[in-house]
């Protein structure tokens, strides 16, 4: 479907909405109007927000709030004056005919604009398309994400390494090292970085069955732990994204041939990987390895085993963007496009594995944004 030729129209804050902070350029924390004019962008600011918003540059234009709330106050004199009226006294002003949103634009806001004469489309897919491929800045920006991630996961191989096997548990300074312990040392080595990380995984045992558990409690000696750290970087807002999966204490050998499978199919995956190539054959490279290692991925009463999720997704702005490699949407990989690879396997009793990297898509092959170790057991 062709892109509507209507220009962009946003009302969030950059903090909940990715594509907000990708047209403006700067934070701001409130709800804000922002849309196109042509090859300019405009914004609609605060007296509290307009100095700053007007000196950081990222906007052609840059219009007082206040001025344009009056302007609509006088239009509709019995009016209460929400965003709507504001955005709609600005279209007439500068004859902007309608409008291209996506589609979590907030409802009452649409149907209020709708009901002032204002057309707006639902733009066909992403409001902005062209974030998929990233420029050499965004790519920078996302290795320094991934740098985040690679302290992270030094700090949380080092909290585990600092622990000792007892019994059935780790013990760290007399009690049980903990899911909450290890976070706090990797949340607050980000932090001091220039990352914030949240909802970080640290998932041991049956825990890390479930992909998106984000672990609790006592942690156990020889089980496998997945780690997964995807911080934003407070300067620019992008995202890393790594995992790692650790073992502190012996690994069985029926654990060692689990992860050794999961980086087999980590690494045909890669292999995989270039310009042009659907992201469905990618993923199905990684099925395929598991399959031929005779783990069976299957539903059961208690949920899914084996590898349940697709092998990768977009990442940016957003820690979950486009482009996805799954086995459930057919979409070829764009050069530039910057993704996470990360297949894994899952198995109450036997515990959870997953690794996972962050590479750039390019004409030959990918080019990795991402660096950490691979050894995983320690002893």
């Amino acid at each position: 479907m062709a892109r509507s030729p209507l220009p962009p129209l946003l009302y969030a804050d950059t903090a909940t909405s990715s594509d907000q902070l990708y047209f403006s350029g700067v934070e701001v924390h409130d709800p804000f109007i922002a849309f196109g004019l042509g090859r300019r962008r405009v914004t609609l600011q605060s007296a509290l927000e307009f100095g700053r918003v007007k000196k950081a540059g990222t906007f052609d234009r840059v219009l007082p709030l206040e001025a344009w709330r009056a302007r609509a106050e006088a239009r509709w004199p019995r009016r209460q004056i929400s965003p709507a009226e504001i955005i709609a006294e600005v279209a007439k002003a500068h004859r902007i005919r309608g409008f291209r949103v996506a589609d979590d634009f907030p409802t009452s806001l649409f149907l209020r604009l709708r009901a002032l004469g204002v057309h707006l489309e639902l733009a066909a897919g992403p409001l902005f398309p062209e974030r998929e491929v990233k420029s050499p800045a965004e790519a920078a920006a996302l290795r320094e994400g991934n740098r985040l991630s690679a302290v992270g996961l030094a700090a949380a191989e080092a909290a585990l390494r600092a622990a000792r096997p007892s019994g059935r548990y780790l013990v760290t300074r007399g009690r049980r090292l903990t899911s909450e312990d290890v976070k706090f040392a990797v949340e607050s080595a980000i932090l001091r970085a220039g990352g914030i990380s949240l909802s970080t995984i640290i998932a041991g045992g049956d825990q890390a069955c479930d992909p998106h558990d984000r672990g609790s409690g006592p942690l156990r000696a020889h089980d496998l732990i997945v780690v997964d750290i995807f911080p934003r970087v407070i300067a620019t807002g992008y995202f890393g994204d790594m995992t790692r999966t650790f073992l502190r204490g012996r690994a069985s050998d029926a654990q060692r041939r689990l992860v050794a499978t999961v980086r087999a199919a980590q690494f045909a995956a890669l292999k995989a990987i270039r310009a042009g190539v659907d992201g469905r054959f990618v993923h199905q490279q990684a099925s395929e390895t598991f399959t031929a290692a005779g783990y069976e991925t299957k539903r059961t009463e208690n949920g899914s085993v084996g590898f349940i999720h697709g092998t990768g997704h977009g990442v940016g702005l957003a820690i979950h963007e486009m482009p996805r490699l799954s086995g459930l949407v057919s979409m070829k990989l764009k050069r530039g496009a910057v993704v996470t690879v990360e297949p894994g396997l899952y198995y109450p009793g036997l515990g959870g594995c997953r690794i996972e990297d962050v590479v750039q898509v390019t004409d030959r092959g990918s080019k990795m944004l991402s660096n950490y170790h691979y050894a995983w057991e320690l002893r």
